[in-house]
């Protein structure tokens, strides 16, 4: 491929690991990501070169939103052991991303970029889209738009 392969490589040697230990928790959640990244692939038509670093971390920030929401869901309905896993699956998943932004730092670059653009409150969308650009997934996106509205 002609992308870098860091995490991919990362991703494949963990599975092999984890099948060499018989461990099926990790083994599954391993290939479930391997399969949301391969979709990935195949929808941006991307298979033949592969998807970017950001872009696989994009994915891989879905894939641990997708198990927020669903530990918010089960601990409502008050569904612990599936809350449990979800958040172990959760933990795995973060492991290939790269270390959020603390709630300073985020104000920071948000700060940054309201200063270095002339912008209004109508701007909103413009601002967050350029945080967005410049954190990746280092932030959530609904934390960004927060902090925009209160320092717009």
């Amino acid at each position: 491929m002609i992308v870098s392969m860091k995490i991919m490589d990362e991703i494949s040697t963990k599975l092999k690991q984890a099948m060499l230990a018989r461990d099926q928790f990790l083994t599954g959640v391993l290939r479930d990501l391997k399969s949301a990244i391969l979709y990935e692939e195949v929808a941006k038509k991307k298979r033949d070169t592969g998807l970017g670093e950001e872009e696989i971390q994009a994915v891989i920030a879905r894939e641990v939103k997708k198990r927020d929401d669903a530990i918010e869901i089960y601990n409502s309905a008050g569904d612990t052991p599936r809350a449990d896993k979800e958040t172990a699956e959760r933990q795995i998943l973060q492991s290939f991303l790269p270390e959020p932004l603390t709630d300073d730092e985020l104000q920071e670059i948000v700060q940054r970029v309201i200063a270095d653009g002339d912008f209004t409150p109508r701007d909103m969308g413009k601002v967050i889209g350029a945080v967005k650009t410049e954190v990746g997934t280092r932030a959530d996106g609904a934390k960004i738009a927060a902090l925009v509205k209160n320092l717009l």
